[in-house]
């Protein structure tokens, strides 16, 4: 059996599947061996792997080529003495631009890495959501050294279309080794670093389903082109897995005449499912103070005792969470 993944941003404008066999029934023509407790090594690649994956998937749900990607250096006098220093002075940058951000009624999205190099310089990169001001506003809330800023899609060292540079670059680390032309992995060029993102970001849960087959041909979905492609082996199974991202044909187009509409929605989706938990509550409240008379009263129960045959057994599982 193969085991599918997909995860969908955008409203759909954007799908990544995700396709490995089940690693339960190993590898193909050998017995089974005892379980093993993963080596450091081999933890810190995933571990690092999935904060890539994560970072990528709030990147394609909640940002856009058009954003603004910033760089925050310090003078040499300036700098902070550990990474406590520098949580402290970024607490103070975002606080300044998530209040510009209101004024001017927009909700700030932001992923930021801070970063001290081997030689003590510290810096941290940031991506924010853009808005007609948003270079006025960066420029203002850092005076303690250099803010260069960029629009995502401008810089060919961490933009494609899936998002998957920028977020290996978002999350660099002390394990980070960058590879050079003859194919070589040069030496860390990071002592500390700190990951973190926004908290009103939400992500939609994976659905996941099977597949009988392995399909040789990945085709794309009627109206979808194929970004991105990976095929490797599991070197635990020794089975094929894949990775691959579908964009919609005309997603360009749309967000070129609104480069914000993707925000707009994931922000009133969330106070939607606010006010529907909420009203629930309040009508629970009303049922239970007036019995049957409430707001779901006997046709509620009346549905209830059909699907159960009659009897009332059974409405607990069904009332609203308070």
């Amino acid at each position: 059996m193969i085991n599918r993944k997909t995860s969908t941003y955008r409203k759909g404008d954007i799908i990544d599947v995700t396709e490995c066999p089940d690693g339960r029934y190993g590898a193909p023509g050998m017995q089974r061996i005892k379980k093993k407790k993963p080596t450091p090594e081999q933890m810190q690649i995933v571990n690092h792997w999935n904060k890539v994956r994560r970072c990528r998937a709030y990147l394609l749900e909640y940002f856009s080529s058009g954003d603004t990607f910033a760089t925050f250096t310090y003078q040499p006098r300036r700098r902070p003495e550990n990474m406590a220093g520098a949580l402290k002075d970024f607490k103070k940058v975002i606080g300044y631009i998530r209040k510009e951000y209101r004024k001017r009624g927009y909700e700030l999205f932001w992923i930021r890495n801070i970063e001290k190099g081997t030689r003590g310089a510290w810096h941290f990169h940031m991506v924010v959501n853009t808005i007609p001001d948003t270079g006025n506003i960066l420029k203002e809330s850092w005076n303690k050294g250099f803010m260069h800023q960029i629009t995502i899609r401008d810089d060919d060292k961490f933009y494609d279309e899936d998002f998957m540079k920028l977020a290996g670059y978002l999350t660099k680390d002390e394990n980070t080794r960058e590879k050079k032309k003859d194919g070589t992995r040069a030496k860390p060029r990071i002592k500390e670093s700190s990951y973190s993102h926004s908290r009103n970001m939400q992500l939609i849960t994976p659905k996941k389903d099977k597949l009988r087959r392995w399909k040789k041909e990945v085709k794309p979905k009627k109206g979808y082109y194929i970004a991105r492609i990976w095929e490797g082996i599991n070197p635990a199974t020794g089975y094929k897995c894949r990775r691959y991202t579908m964009i919609r044909l005309n997603r360009s187009v749309k967000d070129d005449e609104s480069n914000h509409i993707h925000r707009d929605h994931a922000c009133r989706a969330r106070n939607k499912g606010r006010q529907i938990r909420g009203s629930c509550r309040v009508h629970h409240k009303k049922r239970k103070a007036g019995g049957k008379k409430g707001l779901r009263g006997r046709g509620r129960d009346n549905v209830v005792q059909k699907r159960t045959g009659g009897s009332s057994q059974g409405t607990e599982a069904l009332k609203p969470p308070l």
